[in-house]
């Protein structure tokens, strides 16, 4: 009879990943990971069968805990500031968890993540996508996908975040100057 999984095991495993495929890039050996996580090797493939399948889960639990930090702005709030909102936290949790962010960027990258689990992993910010349709109708770029726009998102984030790691104590101003760039690209025309 088979041991039950352990979800503590299994995110000790995503963590010992996080922490290589940070340092070293996603090439990092399977070997590696358990060692970090200490655990044998073959318990990492008792919990992912490959290590396709360990990049492709990583990559949705990566997703869901930026998911987990948004904050849903009031229905109150006009368009720009529920756009604000969604930037001001995926650049606060990009800052906050900096090794996570990386891999998160490498994995969107990675073709050994399938397009059912980007799909999976778009499906949970589809209201994102949603506020980011709405404020491009009228700009420059309206005629591109919501996919494009949101690759956009995290570009601009992305440089964001660099900027504010560089200089903490502007990082206020920082995140609203990106955030006016980025606005600025999707509306105007």
């Amino acid at each position: 009879m088979a041991r039950p999984r352990s979800e503590d095991k299994r995110q000790m495993i995503l963590q010992a990943a996080i922490q290589l495929f940070a340092d070293e890039g996603l090439t990092a050996p399977t070997a590696r990971i358990a060692k970090v996580a200490r655990v044998a090797e073959g318990t990492v493939f008792t919990y992912f069968a490959t290590k396709d399948e360990l990049l492709n889960e990583l990559y949705l639990e990566l997703k869901g805990r930026l998911r987990a930090a948004l904050v849903p702005p009031p229905a109150s709030a006009d368009l720009q500031e529920q756009v604000w909102m969604a930037w001001q936290t995926y650049v606060s949790w990009g800052v906050s968890h900096p090794e996570e962010h990386q891999v998160l960027a490498r994995l969107g990258l990675s073709t050994r993540i399938t397009e059912e689990t980007r799909s999976e992993g778009n499906r949970t910010f589809c209201d994102v996508s949603g506020l980011l349709e709405r404020a491009m109708t009228t700009g420059a770029l309206c005629e591109q996908s919501p996919d494009f726009v949101g690759a956009l998102m995290g570009a601009m984030g992305d440089v964001t975040m660099t900027f504010i790691r560089a200089n903490p104590t502007s990082a206020e101003v920082t995140c609203r100057d990106g955030f006016v760039a980025f606005w600025n690209a999707i509306t105007s025309s």
